[in-house]
């Protein structure tokens, strides 16, 4: 059986934001490019960090009550931030997913952001893997 790797699987067209970029900004982004979340990046491509879906609607609705939407990325990111190898199995992967870990990973190599992989590729890799086990009707 050949390993399914990340690198086959990961998303390389990413949407990753900097301290300094505006929540506005940020909410937009992900909108636009149906992520639920992105890494946090320095100027070197390090992931310093990820903001989430829930993160920015949490700052939206206490900045709606005075109409003042000032916050950075920076200023909300969560700094914990578990993240992949390109060579890492996608199968010990799904086995993660299936806890309370994120829904989707950064996928780093030397130190850099190369990509996301998230809990739809990890699905579509196992369906590929399993087809030749069921059949679709």
């Amino acid at each position: 059986m050949p390993a399914l790797l990340v690198k086959d699987f990961m998303s390389k067209k990413v949407v990753s934001f900097t301290n300094e970029t505006s929540i506005a900004v940020a909410v937009h982004s992900l909108l636009q490019s149906h992520q639920i979340g992105a890494p946090v990046i320095n100027e070197h491509k390090q992931v310093i960090g990820w903001i989430s879906e829930q993160d920015c609607l949490d700052k939206m609705l206490k900045s709606s009550y005075h109409c003042d939407e000032t916050a950075l990325v920076g200023d909300i990111k969560n700094e914990q931030v578990l993240s992949v190898s390109p060579l890492d199995n996608v199968l010990d992967l799904a086995n993660k997913m299936l806890g309370q870990k994120p829904k989707t990973y950064p996928v780093v190599e030397d130190g850099k952001l190369i990509g996301i992989i998230a809990r739809r590729d990890i699905l579509n890799a196992v369906d590929q893997h399993l087809s030749s086990c069921y059949t679709r009707k």
